[in-house]
């Protein structure tokens, strides 16, 4: 599975030729905020073949310049099983990611921008061709990998396809399209099983027990059921030690990639 993710293709200027776009790479992550919340936003263009209205634009803020993923609430497609305001989910699980200490998901914040509020996320520049199946062939990525299937289990995520994997040009390994995660029924689909039965290390370990009790700046974009399913599912992951196995193969998305 060598085709590039749909959901990530790259805007091209007028004779065809690939955007080349300012990012910040591999700064910390207060600096990277900064940015993203007090820049002037500036839309580039619309992402194809996203279910909802997303948008890549620029951010210029002082003389550090970066592209960025905007997701108005206006664009949003409304759901029988999700509550409106799904950008609140991705803002959700980057500060779950940043409070586990794993920083697999890029720093994203809430912009009132210009079609309304919604979410900002840091573009992460990467090879396109690549993504979850390819990745895990190379065991140097299986830490990044790891963390990511271990988030995607607590945080309930309905969506993990293969083209939401990105090996940064930086180094880190990123989830990214959070914004079916965190329902309160548990709903997983992920194409990350890879790691089915493996103990976890240690760290892991303390890692998920420590969403037992999850942070208290998640119920700024939670539901107080949502969070209470979030620290039932990290206890039990914890206590079971390992990662799950798909016995029934029912747990997968669609597409794949």
């Amino acid at each position: 599975m060598n085709a590039p993710s749909p959901h990530h293709l790259m805007p091209t200027d007028e004779d065809g030729e690939q955007l080349r776009l300012p990012v910040i790479r591999d700064a910390p992550v207060a600096d990277v905020l900064e940015v993203l919340q007090e820049g002037d936003i500036s839309i580039l263009g619309r992402m194809p073949y996203s279910s909802n209205a997303t948008f890549l634009v620029r951010i210029d803020h002082a003389t550090t310049p970066t592209a960025a993923i905007y997701k108005p609430e206006r664009g949003e497609r409304p759901l029988w099983d999700f509550p409106s305001g799904l950008y609140r989910r991705e803002i959700a699980a980057f500060e779950l990611s940043e409070a586990l200490g794993w920083h697999v998901i890029p720093p994203t914040v809430e912009r009132d921008g210009p079609l309304g509020v919604g979410s900002v996320q840091l573009f992460i520049d990467a090879d396109f061709t690549e993504h979850y199946f390819t990745l895990v062939a190379e065991d140097r990525h299986h830490g990044d990998l790891r963390r990511i299937c271990a988030f995607d289990f607590i945080a309930n995520n309905t969506d993990r396809k293969s083209g939401h994997c990105l090996a940064s040009r930086w180094g880190p390994i990123y989830g990214i399209d959070q914004g079916l995660c965190f329902a309160s029924d548990f709903k997983l689909r992920t194409v990350i099983w890879d790691f089915g039965g493996e103990p976890f290390d240690e760290e892991l370990c303390t890692a998920i027990g420590s969403a037992a009790d999850p942070p208290a700046d998640l119920a700024r974009w939670l539901r107080p059921d949502e969070l209470s399913a979030l620290a039932e599912r990290a206890e039990w992951l914890a206590d079971f030690g390992r990662f799950p196995d798909d016995d029934g193969g029912r747990r997968w998305p669609w597409p794949l990639v």
